[in-house]
């Protein structure tokens, strides 16, 4: 089914339901740790598995992907920090444009580089509009793309950012606080951005408990990613995946 993997975003955000996803970088983990993560993952419930990391220094992405996709039916998004960050074992790609930065490389450069291999890996492609909120700590992605993060207090210049995106024809719109971020996005422009587009918003970066999961959901994210935290204390699978879920759908 063509674009399957953005219907199940779309759909899911039509119906109210809030989803869940694990970010795995394939950098920081080894065949027992994804088994590990793949087992928690199944038995939570989770949504999506997001693939990929600011640098990826190791050759695991398509081990790792593949791992992955023998060993339960969770969706794999690749979450590419480059454009070689591409495999054809993944199910979708964030082909992400960084519209919160003025770096013309991150918002057509490699983009124009990374098409023909895009188009011959036979993935699905989700244009994603990605915005970096400072989370008041210089992250990998602020220091790799050259490009200052919004002000975390500007919450007017989000939504203008957010508009623009999706007026460009961005499928979903990416807010991220980065891998590590001392201070997680607020509720407040989270609200606001979401209250402001149509399309799917994901929020991700800095979110360590389960309740700022679930305020985070409640403040109008659709989906939620964490990666850093599960790095840290995998356990918190279970946790995150039933606070996200358990906010009441609102249609």
């Amino acid at each position: 089914m063509p674009n399957e993997i953005y219907h199940s975003f779309s759909d899911r955000k039509r119906a109210g339901k809030k989803s869940f996803a694990v970010l795995i970088d394939p950098d920081k983990v080894n065949d027992q740790t994804v088994a590990e993560l793949i087992e928690l993952s199944v038995s939570s419930k989770v949504d999506y598995f997001f693939v990929g990391g600011s640098l990826v220094v190791s050759n695991y992405l398509d081990q790792c992907l593949q791992l992955i996709k023998k060993s339960c039916s969770i969706p794999t998004v690749l979450f590419p920090g480059s454009p070689s960050q591409v495999s054809k074992y993944a199910d979708a790609l964030l082909y992400l444009s960084l519209i919160s930065g003025r770096n013309a490389e991150l918002l057509i450069g490699q983009h124009v580089v990374s098409a023909p291999m895009v188009k011959k890996s036979g993935l699905e492609v989700m244009s994603t509009g990605y915005m970096v909120v400072d989370g008041g700590a210089q992250t990998t992605v602020s220091y790799i793309s050259n490009s200052s993060p919004l002000p975390s207090d500007k919450s007017e210049i989000a939504v203008c950012t957010a508009l623009a995106g999706e007026m460009l024809g961005m499928k979903l719109i990416y807010m991220d606080a980065g891998s590590g971020a001392k201070n997680p996005i607020s509720e407040t422009m989270i609200t606001k951005v979401a209250q402001s587009i149509s399309v799917p918003l994901i929020v991700g970066g800095g979110i360590v408990d389960p309740e700022k999961a679930y305020l985070n959901c409640k403040a109008g994210a659709d989906v939620i990613v964490v990666g850093n935290a599960i790095e840290k204390d995998s356990s918190l699978i279970r946790e995150m995946a039933a606070a996200v879920h358990s906010v009441p759908a609102l249609v």
